[in-house]
């Protein structure tokens, strides 16, 4: 008899529409189970984070992101099953909802281009504290997780095809881990107990100047497909106890 985690990971993959997707050379999995979590998280999208310097694009990280099964009555509730990709593509509200709905969130980060713990954490931190500024939720909490964040990756080096993994809880706890290859860790490397700035990260991403419009993209593809496809009500996305 299929385990629990067996029948959800069976039931999402085999919706055609929870199907894996290449980014450059790396394979993003349909779902996977990623650390400090006891659930399976399908593949929202994903897609590249790059730069255009002169006449040419360069291509840093590979980005995919997975939502808990729960996103897409959250989602179809908050009024997104009736627009169409293109709407949700531009549309800053809905990657908001994304971003602080009441679902598990994973995001893989894939190295093509080689990185060093201090330049990647360096800067992300520079965006995630800039953007609650903004907000004026930075306090005295926020920026001793920015220190802690910012020594968790002092030491990492991230050669090609190695990922940082962020697995974003619905309680706001962000466990991150690493990997050297395609394999996903049972367990995190971290664990940063700060709702504030675990957003922020998947909001650099995401957000309103989200460092990977592809990946924007591949997120309103999909995840308009599967709302107006009907799946707002939990038939295909119900959740095992």
């Amino acid at each position: 008899m299929a385990s629990v985690e067996q029948q959800q990971q069976q039931q999402l993959e085999q919706h055609k529409l929870v199907s894996e997707l290449k980014v450059e050379e790396f394979v993003f999995p349909p779902t996977v189970k990623p650390p400090g979590s006891t659930n399976t998280l399908f593949l929202g999208g994903a897609g590249v984070r790059g730069l255009q310097i002169q006449d040419k694009f360069i291509k840093f990280t590979a980005i995919g992101v997975y939502l808990g099964e729960e996103s897409i009555p959250s989602l179809a509730s908050n009024k997104w099953n009736s627009k169409t990709a293109d709407e949700l593509k531009d549309d800053l509200d809905f990657f908001m909802d994304i971003v602080t709905g009441p679902f598990e969130k994973f995001t893989r980060i894939t190295m093509i281009l080689p990185l060093t713990g201090n330049q990647y954490a360096e800067k992300v931190m520079e965006n995630c504290v800039a953007y609650l500024k903004a907000k004026d939720t930075y306090t005295e909490a926020e920026a001793k997780a920015v220190e802690k964040f910012i020594e968790i990756f002092k030491d990492q080096t991230f050669p090609p095809a190695s990922s940082i993994l962020f697995t974003l809880s619905t309680l706001g706890n962000l466990t991150i881990g690493f990997s050297k290859d395609d394999s996903i860790p049972e367990v995190g490397n971290a664990v940063i107990e700060n709702k504030a700035l675990s957003e922020a990260i998947l909001e650099s991403i995401i957000g309103k100047n989200g460092v990977s419009p592809a990946a924007k993209h591949s997120l309103a593809v999909r995840i308009s497909q599967l709302l107006n496809k009907g799946h707002g009500d939990k038939k295909m996305f119900r959740t095992y106890k």
